[in-house]
């Protein structure tokens, strides 16, 4: 899980894992929210039904999940990071926020009827990745749902500039095991869904645009993780425009031009436990 990457993509969380800490994730959070609300509403979460959120960060979701569970319904949640799990708390008060591992989970077998796992599984390599589909196909009953957002790096790109930029820095970031070739397993993930026995399989990808002139929630997310990304790419020797990026208030960033651009995708994946 902890690779040797993760110092250098920065906005560590306790754990050591990039891009984890909760004022870069809720940023993202932020500047995604309506492509993240209409993701989760996607999934066929029930009311009444018990619900867990795994890799529950500081909670973002823990409100839109307890409203779809309903009054008669129960939410839980884990997260690796114990500040996370405080944040969560303080913001869910009706949640029961755990400490745990994907990999490990403190539960019951059947315990949940459905699972929702949010920009986690990007931290776990492909034998990790098994590993924790198996438990959170363990902990949900049979008939139950599993469902994974995650980040789709293959989508990100800025104008105006270098349509390839971000690409190549993903191709050369990714040509070893770590942080960025997880990034990019994202619309893999039904493959791995199906080969842990999962059923009624289902997959679609968002692609969640930002237009200029950015909001402030978009600036506070995407200015400081381009600088990171501009830093590792100028590290590997790539192109000079990433210089553009290095300073997120600089005049001649392009997300600040008048006719700036970023997307990203986001990949949901639906499956189902088999029923017994």
């Amino acid at each position: 899980m902890l690779t040797a990457d993760h110092s250098r993509w920065g906005f560590t969380a306790s754990t050591g894992l990039g891009f984890s800490h909760h004022s870069i994730v809720d940023a993202h959070f932020e500047a995604c929210r309506p492509a993240y609300e209409h993701l989760l509403r996607r999934v066929g979460i029930r009311p009444g039904w018990h619900v867990l959120d795994a890799g529950c960060g500081s909670g973002d979701f823990l409100p839109w999940l307890a409203e779809l569970a309903g009054p008669g319904g129960r939410v839980s949640a884990v997260d690796l990071a114990a500040e996370n799990v405080a944040l969560a708390g303080a913001r869910a008060d009706t949640v029961h926020v755990t400490q745990a591992d994907l990999r490990d989970l403190p539960y019951a077998s059947a315990s949940f009827d459905a699972v929702w796992s949010a920009n986690t599984v990007q931290y776990l390599d492909d034998d990790e990745l098994r590993t924790a589909l198996a438990e959170l196909r363990r902990v949900v009953r049979p008939g139950g749902t599993i469902a994974i957002k995650d980040l789709d790096a293959h989508s990100i790109t800025v104008r105006p500039g270098d349509p390839y930029l971000f690409a190549d820095f993903f191709r050369a970031a990714g040509a070893v095991p770590g942080y960025a070739r997880q990034l990019l397993r994202s619309r893999d993930l039904y493959r791995h869904v199906k080969q842990a026995g999962l059923v009624s399989v289902r997959q679609e990808t968002v692609l969640i645009e930002h237009f200029a002139p950015l909001t402030p929630q978009a600036h506070a997310f995407y200015g400081p993780s381009c600088a990171r990304i501009a830093a590792q790419a100028l590290d590997l020797g790539l192109a000079a425009e990433w210089t553009r990026f290095v300073d997120p208030g600089g005049p001649d960033n392009p997300l600040h031009h008048p006719d700036g651009y970023i997307s990203e995708g986001n990949v949901l994946t639906v499956a189902s436990v088999p029923p017994a």
